[in-house]
């Protein structure tokens, strides 16, 4: 394979056309439109960029950075423990069903793709492999290193909250593609930060936001899954 063919099977991995589902899902930002927190493109510029830093950055992100290796290096253990960590912290049943949904989702198209025996240890984890352990592994899989991952996985996760942002707001689309750009230019720290962070620096605290997910998963008229 070719030194771009890494980068290619990334921008693979970040598509919104990936069969996960990711589009799907506003994250609590569909709840914050309904309870008027969220009205224009500042505000859900502001907002995103928050989520980005504050949650995804230090949970996640977090994990992903971690798995990668650990599936480099065939420790199923470990990978186990991180997988864990990601059900265990999600702080409303919405969260975590999203994350154990596109979990076993990746996992059914990577099957497609290849017999890669550490997928049977990805299908083993119970109840559910979660988005960034079976990302992380997608990543391995093409030799990406875990910044590379990061980047990926950081990408896909702004064009699918900033369609959101666009559907619930709702916005236009050159509003949604200034809202990208700034995401494009937090990434990079953020992706940093997330490298940095060991088991006991990870966490998975952000209660307005877990609030306004479980208010979601009753709200009456909403675009978005719960």
């Amino acid at each position: 394979m070719s030194a771009s063919t890494p980068w290619l099977q990334l921008m693979w991995l970040a598509s919104p056309a990936l069969p996960v589902g990711g589009f799907s899902y506003s994250e609590g930002l569909e709840a914050a439109v309904e309870a008027g927190l969220v009205t224009n493109e500042a505000q859900a510029s502001a907002w995103l960029s928050d989520h980005l830093h504050l949650a995804l950055g230090r949970a996640d992100a977090a994990v992903l950075a971690q798995a990668v290796p650990a599936w480099q290096a065939g420790d199923l253990r470990r990978i186990t423990v991180l997988n864990d960590w990601v059900r265990h912290t999600r702080e409303s049943a919405e969260l975590r069903l999203q994350t154990e949904q596109m979990g076993r989702s990746l996992l059914e198209w990577l099957k497609n793709r290849s017999s890669d025996e550490r997928l049977a240890a990805l299908a083993a984890l119970s109840p559910a492999p979660t988005y960034p352990v079976a990302f992380a592994l997608a990543a391995a899989q093409v030799g990406a290193s875990a910044e590379q991952a990061l980047l990926s996985f950081a990408f896909g996760w702004a064009e699918n909250m900033v369609q959101a942002a666009i559907k619930a707001v709702p916005l236009g689309q050159s509003a949604g593609q200034r809202i990208l750009e700034r995401l494009t230019h937090d990434i990079p720290a953020m992706v940093a930060a997330a490298l940095s962070l060991d088991d006991a620096s990870r966490q998975a605290f952000t209660p307005r936001l877990a609030i306004l997910s479980a208010r979601h998963e009753t709200q009456y008229s909403r675009l978005f899954r719960s």
